[in-house]
């Protein structure tokens, strides 16, 4: 759905609340590596993908990000993530050891569609952070767009996609979750 199209109500603020608090936490937790907690933010049938940019002439926006199925940074599910972050305990996530400090900026949240009192597609901006070692140091600014599903008294993630305003990056990896 277009997000010029959807129009929140006033009965969708305290949704919208929800949903911004769900996010924070959800930073949160990944700044505080309490990646197990994490991950049970994540639906089993999670769809985690971050395209590639790549600079077009005017007229030729369409293009700008590859497409699902095309080369991508990340094009992972439930099970490629559990596995990340398995492996951030062997002491062979060599790109992880010593840890990297991350911090998470959350803004700009919006509902793009709500198909239903618990199943919703929201966008926000972030801006993420990351020190490591003594200087190295890597900032990450983009946009997300987030399906969440609630079950109960709990949303979950079931779809991200991650866009980097960056076409050039300049980060000796990209080890840390989005």
């Amino acid at each position: 759905m277009n997000a010029a199209r959807y129009r929140a109500t006033r009965a969708d603020a305290a949704l919208q609340f929800e949903l911004e608090q769900f996010l924070y936490e959800e930073a949160s937790l990944i700044d505080e590596r309490r990646f197990d907690e994490w991950l049970e933010l994540l639906a089993d049938d999670l769809e985690y993908w971050m395209p590639v940019r790549s600079t077009r002439v005017a007229g030729d926006e369409a293009a700008e990000f590859t497409k699902p199925g095309e080369v991508a940074f990340f094009d992972d599910d439930k099970s490629s993530m559990t596995q990340r972050v398995a492996k951030l305990r062997t002491g062979f996530a060599w790109s992880e050891d010593p840890p990297s400090r991350t911090r998470h900026l959350v803004g700009n949240v919006r509902i793009l569609e709500k198909r239903s009192e618990t199943d919703v597609t929201v966008t926000c901006n972030f801006l993420l952070y990351r020190s490591r070692l003594a200087h190295d140091e890597d900032f990450w600014l983009g946009r997300r767009e987030d399906a969440l599903r609630k079950a109960g008294e709990r949303w979950t993630v079931y779809r991200r996609h991650v866009f980097l305003d960056h076409v050039s990056l300049n980060s000796k990896n990209l080890s840390v979750f989005f």
